[in-house]
């Protein structure tokens, strides 16, 4: 018996040692997933643009994406994945590992209007993302030919009312210019045909051609042929006046409606990324809009910014709204 207990007593040492050993190693494991994300991040962020290089998106990205770099030490990289309405590149960061390393430049029509326009959307723009910061917003501005015999609403309308009618272009079938004048068909009570373009600045054109009546537009397209007096604008489709044409009064002015369309722009991580990088990613947005330099290029392309205070509410309330106007339009994507 005497010769049992130190052999007893050297397993249960043992035991407790490996116990022990065990306890440390799964206390650390959160531990070090907290360092981690603490220490994002520690390699280049990617910025998924899910529009062609030289479009308004991927401008105001790269703007962003410059600045955002300074207080994150490290790069971000812009990367362009456009096709299908924006729904590509979207997709791509949906499905992306949610570590914060991958971001998306969102846009009205990626997370807002594709929810109803497309049939087979391969992710959802609410529940797949968790907004960083709401980048700014631009109006439209209604514009007609520089010698259009439309003067105003009113006018508009009675024409609608009129061989041979009213058309009104856009950049393509669901896009924000076309549920801005299926909205406006339905706040002045008449009818008008939509003519889609391929894309926005060979339906300019067409308007300033005579072509077509009149079209929705961002201020930074129009505004110079504006000036050159080749176009006349009508109307803003935000519920306040632009601040690149204060002059033009709104058409919620015009018509005493509710009438309040704005394109968007909105920076997005997946859904399930740590808090600590989503926080260090809004950090960096937040500082980047505050820069004087960013603002003023932004403001180059007619995007004004737009605080609203809870992102996710924000986020829902656009897809109900502007779904209520792809449903009017009757514009479908299978």
């Amino acid at each position: 018996m005497a010769s049992m207990e130190p052999k007893s007593n050297a397993s249960r040492m043992r035991r407790r040692a490996v116990l022990l050993c065990t306890l440390a190693a799964a206390c650390a494991l959160p531990f070090a997933g907290d360092v981690r994300a603490d220490t994002f991040p520690s390699r280049p962020v990617k910025m998924i643009v899910p529009f062609g290089p030289g479009t308004s998106t991927d401008i105001i990205a790269r703007v962003m994406a410059d600045e955002m770099a300074k207080p994150l030490g490290h790069p971000i990289v812009v990367e362009n994945r456009a096709g299908a309405g924006g729904a590509i590149g979207t997709d791509f960061v949906a499905r992306a590992p949610a570590d914060g390393y991958t971001i998306v430049m969102g846009t009205v029509g990626t997370h807002a209007i594709n929810k109803a326009l497309y049939a087979k959307l391969t992710y959802d723009p609410v529940a797949d993302f968790a907004p960083i910061a709401l980048v700014g917003q631009t109006p439209t501005l209604l514009v007609v030919r520089g010698d259009s015999p439309i003067n105003n609403l009113r006018d508009l309308a009675s024409a609608a009312g009129k061989p041979p009618g009213v058309s009104f272009a856009s950049a393509g079938s669901g896009t924000s210019g076309h549920l801005a004048g299926e909205l406006l068909k339905a706040r002045l009570g008449v009818d008008m045909v939509h003519v889609p373009y391929k894309e926005g600045n060979m339906a300019v054109s067409d308007v300033i051609s005579g072509q077509v009546h009149f079209m929705f537009y961002h201020p930074t397209a129009v505004l110079p042929h504006i000036r050159a007096g080749k176009l006349r604008a009508l109307g803003v489709s935000s519920a306040k006046r632009s601040a690149a044409a204060p002059e033009v009064a709104t058409i919620a002015e015009q018509t005493g409606s509710d009438f309040d369309l704005v394109a968007w722009f909105m920076l997005y991580a997946p859904k399930a990324v740590p808090a600590p990088a989503l926080q260090k990613l809004r950090a960096a947005a937040a500082g980047a809009l505050a820069a004087p330099g960013v603002q003023a290029k932004l403001l180059a392309q007619g995007i004004e910014q737009g605080a609203t205070a809870d992102l996710d509410e924000f986020s829902k309330a656009e897809v109900a709204k502007w779904a209520d106007l792809v449903r009017l339009s009757g514009a479908r994507v299978d």
